[in-house]
């Protein structure tokens, strides 16, 4: 292989495993005829996805929410810029929704706050993401 070609894959697979940790481009909803910007999340096994959403502000935004297959239960909290709770749920089969509509800028943040006695908790292990509202 040459050494051009040895580059570019290595370069490709940064590029994954960045994408692969919630690095690479935020998913960014289409809003709807109503103009509400709808995101489906799934959470399970540490983790959600997409871990990364971008919307943007002063439109409605409806997050629903669901478990993975598996047996351990995880939770659903999404703080709004300064720690406002604004959802907090457990995950189900079933999707959960919240609505809710940013007013200014900043960092929503969805985590799990689920902890095992003597373990890390579900945060801790990367089931994390982030919500971004941009003007």
């Amino acid at each position: 292989m040459s050494a051009a070609r040895l580059a570019a894959l290595s370069t490709a697979l940064v590029a994954l495993q960045a994408v692969a940790e919630g690095e690479g481009a935020p998913y960014r909803p289409t809003p709807g005829a109503d103009g509400v910007q709808r995101v489906d999340i799934v959470g399970g096994s540490y983790h959600f996805k997409p871990k990364r959403i971008a919307v943007k502000v002063g439109q409605p935004v409806e997050v629903s929410v669901h478990m993975d297959s598996g047996i351990v239960p995880h939770r659903f909290v999404l703080e709004g810029p300064g720690g406002k709770r604004i959802a907090d749920f457990s995950l189900g089969d079933a999707p959960q929704k919240v609505t809710f509509t940013p007013a200014v800028a900043g960092r929503y943040v969805f985590y799990c706050p689920n902890r095992l006695l003597f373990f890390k908790s579900h945060r801790e292990r990367g089931m994390v993401g982030e919500l971004d509202a941009e003007e």
